[in-house]
């Protein structure tokens, strides 16, 4: 693709995600998710691979439904109330319509049937963008939401978390787990957006953060499955060693990253005497743990079917920027000890 071209493609995924975050009006917020999903499509496309279009068609179909969902739902909330206000919306039907459209458009559960299938079809770079930065538009809308239907949340909250970590348990691919480790980091997002508005904005923080370094370490060994990870140790033995603790990080376990905001979401949940809800946040995160560890196994303590006499493979230098990487693993491995600054910063 034309660098011009991928400059602009990219220009139209900033400034739609900005416009969605600087309006008041729900026409502007539709204009801005719209402007996203249409300078996304083409950079899902661009291998021209079938897989890849039809997840980009698959995308299409459930953007645009989610989208016509919001416009019909800001428009029932204008004819019955006559407000376009964002933070007015207040006719039931209207928002509990248009929490369900964003849940679509992010992949929480039950809506979230599309999101591996999508994922899977893609190249680990677009992959990383569907992950991260497509999330935070609908994020935004969510969020001037969050005090309007509490326990619709809640539920949504819950059923991500599960369906994260059962959805995950037996994928052998490693963009599909990706997937469902990403409506499980959803599931615990929601789960305490109308207690703690600060802590979902912690996790998504958080969760770009590991997911950048995990998808960023996957497309440097250039592994699509759980078996080609294998590979991986004779390849670069210094990501091989530090991977698994990223993926464990993004599971939760402390003294990583990771174990952050799940620690803080659930004490916030057991003050706002929710015993079971934390519960049963706290079981899911045990089955995507599962998962995790899965793949670290596979990626240190496992060797590939090898037939040639040679102890060592070739080692040809990878001409890919590690910067990013570098910085991303860093960060997903290293931020715990700064917990009591972040807690004095945030909101009593």
């Amino acid at each position: 693709m034309s660098p011009f071209i991928l400059a602009a493609l990219f220009f139209s995924l900033g400034l739609g995600t900005t416009l969605t975050f600087a309006s008041s009006h729900w026409l502007l917020a539709w204009m801005g998710l719209e402007l996203n999903t249409m300078a996304i499509l083409p950079l899902m496309a661009q291998s021209h691979h079938p897989r890849a279009i039809e997840a980009t068609t698959k995308y299409f179909l459930t953007q645009a439904t989610a989208a016509a969902m919001i416009l019909f739902a800001s428009t029932t909330n204008a004819w019955m109330l006559g407000e376009w206000n964002i933070q007015l919306t207040s006719h039931p039907l209207a928002t509990t319509m248009v929490i369900l459209a964003l849940s679509l458009k992010v992949g929480l559960a039950p809506m979230h049937f599309w999101l591996p299938e999508v994922l899977q079809g893609l190249d680990l770079t677009t992959g990383l963008i569907l992950s991260t930065w497509q999330k935070l538009a609908p994020f935004a809308l969510i969020l001037q939401l969050s005090t309007i239907n509490p326990n619709l949340l809640v539920f949504l909250g819950l059923t991500s978390t599960l369906v994260g970590g059962w959805g995950g348990l037996n994928q052998t691919q490693t963009r599909k787990i990706l997937a469902y480790s990403s409506i499980a980091h959803l599931g615990w997002m929601i789960l305490i957006l109308k207690f703690a508005p600060h802590l979902t904005l912690l996790a998504l923080l958080l969760y770009i953060i590991m997911t950048s370094s995990v998808f960023l370490t996957l497309k440097l060994n250039n592994s699509m499955t759980i078996n080609a990870l294998a590979t991986s140790w004779t390849k670069a033995p210094a990501i091989s060693t530090i991977a698994p603790l990223t993926l464990l990080s993004l599971g939760g376990l402390p003294p990583l990253s990771g174990f952050m905001p799940k620690w803080l979401i659930l004490q916030e949940l057991t003050k706002q005497q929710l015993p079971l809800t934390a519960t049963i946040a706290a079981l899911s995160a045990l089955l995507s743990l599962f998962f995790y560890l899965r793949v670290s196994y596979s990626m240190t303590l496992t060797m590939s079917p090898n037939t040639v006499s040679a102890s060592t493979p070739w080692r040809l230098h990878n001409p890919q920027s590690t910067l990013l990487l570098s910085t991303s693993t860093a960060l997903t491995l290293l931020l715990l000890p700064i917990v009591p600054t972040i807690t004095s910063a945030l909101p009593v």
